[in-house]
């Protein structure tokens, strides 16, 4: 392993009964950290060979943990092996991994991101929790350390690296749909993805053209291939795939389990019939059904097969209520969650602090440099007096909040403001010349969106960029504000542009 490259211990099991869905968007955030140029190394105290076989697969080390998972032992094993490779970060994922073993890692000095859904752990002492549920709010997470920072909602979701060439793909909605994807999960241990097969024969008099996904763990995956065979229907079935986005952009509608597939198919905009294949989906799939993004039929224990050919008949005749899950689903996950999550890590050596009566001089000089006042929408230079002037009244303002971001070496780097009224928040972004272009930008909006809908009743922020301004643009939209239309802000052209509170409610 090259010296120098940033390692991040991923503490991630998975079996039959547990399913992969914890290894996979792990996956997806060790392929972005990975893009950042670092490293990363899975450990796993349970795992299947095809779990495995697909870490190796990505390039990844895999270590076998021999305590028992998530007692102090497995933290002590842990911590041992971060110290050995010199980890920057530990991230786990698992229910298992209570707030015992998280002050453990802590105490051995390592950073700790604790990957959750709501709020099953039940307390925190990690650097950052990340619940990428449609449902996370913040009070689920009121046991927690006073440094931990959280991670909530759609703008949040782990995606992995064979979904980003499908940002800009957009999706023709079928007058009448045919084509139908089964993938309940990678062990599928209650043996739906059967029962979804014989749901599809009693719709073969419509002729649907369907395509069932099994994972290298399902345990009954001789069992699917002999219905597929006995019935001689035109259903084809794929085993442990790669291409999961094609799969999904060629259907019309989807008979899914309510896990982290869910995230997926919102991202391609998929109508999907999903099922809760464990307790802890029912949440997911409930609140998806609320939105209009999917069709929640329950547990699975309840799940017949007449059931789901009611529902996927309706659904596949009609196009409106398709095209609408459709829009639905891709305006609640936009695929760049897993980078907003790195740029989290990264920026653990950053921190915010409200500005201060001797911070003037030093926005007096951020503020009249000559490339924030190309891309402001009043470009003369400010005087000394008109600056303090300014400057006096926002510190005095409650609806004015001003933070400066410290940098790693605990000196300024740059400042964010907002101007508040009501629920609308006004925010206004700059650096320091020795930092812009190496992604700060990035990492002090998002430090400062999450403390601002977190210390302020604040639920909606605005942003105006002039349309030349590509580099802001890309920072906010990055960052999962949404554009609007075109516009004009203080008598010039402006590209307005929108984030609402976790973009999840």
């Amino acid at each position: 392993m090259p010296p120098g490259q940033p390692i991040v211990i991923f503490r991630v099991d998975a079996s039959v009964a547990m399913g992969m869905g914890h290894v996979m968007r792990c996956i997806a955030l060790a392929q972005a950290w990975q893009d950042q140029n670092g490293e990363c190394l899975f450990a796993a105290a349970e795992s299947t060979s095809a779990t495995e076989a697909r870490l190796r697969g990505e390039k990844f080390e895999f270590v076998r943990v021999t305590a028992p998972p998530g007692t102090l032992q497995d933290a002590a094993q842990l911590v041992q092996l971060a110290v050995a490779r010199h980890a920057c970060w530990i991230v786990v994922d698992g229910y298992q991994f209570d707030v015992e073993y998280q002050r453990a890692v802590k105490a051995a000095g390592l950073k700790l991101l604790v990957i959750d859904d709501t709020a099953h752990v039940g307390a925190y002492a990690a650097d950052l929790v990340l619940d990428q549920n449609a449902h996370a709010d913040e009070s689920l997470y009121q046991h927690r350390g006073n440094d931990t920072r959280l991670l909530l909602g759609s703008r949040y979701v782990l995606l992995r690296r064979e979904f980003n060439a499908w940002r800009e793909w957009n999706r023709e909605i079928a007058p009448s749909g045919r084509k139908v994807l089964v993938t309940i999960g990678g062990s599928d241990p209650d043996n739906l993805t059967l029962i979804a097969i014989r749901a599809l024969h009693l719709l073969a008099a419509d002729q649907p053209d369907a395509t069932v996904v099994v994972g290298g763990s399902d345990p009954y995956g001789d069992q699917i291939e002999a219905e597929i065979c006995n019935t001689g229907g035109s259903i084809r079935l794929l085993k442990d795939v790669i291409n999961m986005p094609e799969l999904m952009a060629d259907a019309d509608v989807a008979i899914s389990g309510a896990g982290s597939t869910c995230w997926e198919m919102c991202f391609l905009g998929l109508p999907a019939i999903v099922i809760d294949v464990a307790e802890n989906q029912r949440p997911i799939g409930q609140e998806l059904d609320r939105r209009g993004i999917a069709i929640h039929l329950g547990s699975s224990v309840d799940i017949t097969a007449e059931k789901i050919a009611d529902q996927l008949k309706t659904l596949l005749a009609s196009q409106g209520r398709r095209a609408a899950m459709s829009e639905r689903g891709r305006n609640l996950v936009d695929g760049c969650g897993a980078e907003r999550v790195v740029s989290a890590m990264t920026a653990g050596s950053l921190r915010l602090r409200r500005a201060q009566v001797e911070d003037c001089e030093l926005l007096f000089g951020w503020a009249n440099d000559p490339e924030i006042r190309a891309n402001s929408f009043s470009s003369e230079v400010i005087s000394w007096e008109r600056h303090r002037e300014w400057f006096g009244q926002k510190i005095a303002d409650p609806n004015a909040v001003l933070y400066v971001v410290m940098g790693p070496s605990d000196g300024p780097i740059g400042q964010v403001r907002y101007d508040i009224d009501g629920v609308r928040a006004l925010v206004s972004i700059s650096l320091g010349t020795g930092f812009r272009g190496k992604g700060y930008g990035g990492m002090c909006l998002s430090l400062a969106v999450d403390e601002l809908f977190r210390s302020t009743s604040a639920s909606l922020i605005d942003a105006y960029v002039k349309p030349a301004n590509e580099s802001s643009l890309r920072m906010f939209l990055n960052a999962g504000f949404q554009r609007q239309e075109d516009t004009s802000f203080a008598g010039q052209p402006a590209v307005h542009l929108i984030l609402e509170k976790n973009r999840s409610s």
